[in-house]
């Protein structure tokens, strides 16, 4: 199991090794507490996560076979949020959920690399995919939503970024003050919000993560694009987790090569 340090403890053995405190550092120190207690609480919510995982996959290996692994496969992908040029000749699929730090971590450190590198440059389509484990994260499939909901006004990407810029913002009244910082309609959004009208979306997204051996969140599976037919991709390439830029490069580069070379 992995141990929480006790931050505070820390932090208080620094102080008393440390120079005397000075006259005037009492909004300092009322800063410094605030930052220790916001840490512990990411910690805490952290060791949550961790434990749940290691029971949800205590309990699957108790009640299910073992999950079939990835095979390459031919996918329809449909309407789908997607970045880059329809045509290029890689597409990039993540699935996603928007309450998952790793999940963050990949898209605050590595997809802007991939965005100046491989999607701007039109030679990479990166699409998105819905895969909110409510398991571990209550608020997942609202966040869905509220992407979803964005992107029936045309700003799904926006509220991507908004959702993974601040985690912990994930009640409806969050989600509609960040609909209003993007211009949406608010009324349109909380009556989408309020409805159901994109569970059977996210219900076939998590159905198609799941026919592709994914169980946890975010992988990433790549292919070549069909060049007749861009929304239809043989998918070939399977990246589990938030993986660092260079497994994404290397998978990336074989596929634009393998294009290049007409195999």
């Amino acid at each position: 199991m992995i141990k929480l340090i006790p931050v505070m403890t820390t932090i208080t053995l620094v102080l008393a090794v440390g120079q005397p405190l000075m006259a005037g550092t009492k909004e300092d120190l009322q800063t410094l507490t605030e930052n220790v207690a916001a840490l512990q609480e990411g910690q805490t919510q952290m060791q949550k996560d961790l434990e749940e995982i290691k029971k949800l996959l205590q309990e699957g290996a108790r009640a299910a076979p073992a999950q079939q692994g990835f095979k390459p496969t031919d996918m329809q992908l449909g309407d789908v949020p997607y970045k880059g040029n329809q045509d290029a000749p890689v597409t990039l699929i993540e699935f996603s959920d928007y309450q998952c730090p790793f999940c963050k971590r990949h898209a605050t450190t590595v997809m802007p690399a991939l965005l100046d590198s491989y999607i701007d440059t039109g030679k990479v389509r990166f699409v998105m995919r819905e895969y909110p484990i409510a398991n571990l994260h209550s608020r997942a499939i609202a966040a869905s939503t509220a992407a979803l909901c964005a992107g029936d006004q045309g700003d799904y990407w926006g509220m991507h970024d908004a959702l993974f810029n601040d985690q912990r913002a994930n009640t409806d009244e969050n989600f509609q003050e960040f609909a209003v910082n993007l211009g949406l309609d608010a009324t349109a959004f909380a009556d989408c919000l309020g409805d159901d009208r994109h569970a059977a979306q996210i219900k076939a997204d998590q159905a198609d993560g799941q026919r592709l051996g994914i169980s946890g969140t975010p992988s990433f599976v790549l292919g070549l694009t069909d060049p007749d037919d861009p929304s239809k991709v043989n998918l070939t390439k399977f990246i589990r987790g938030a993986q660092a830029l260079p497994a994404f490069e290397a998978a990336i580069d074989d596929l634009l090569e393998s294009a290049n070379s007409g195999d």
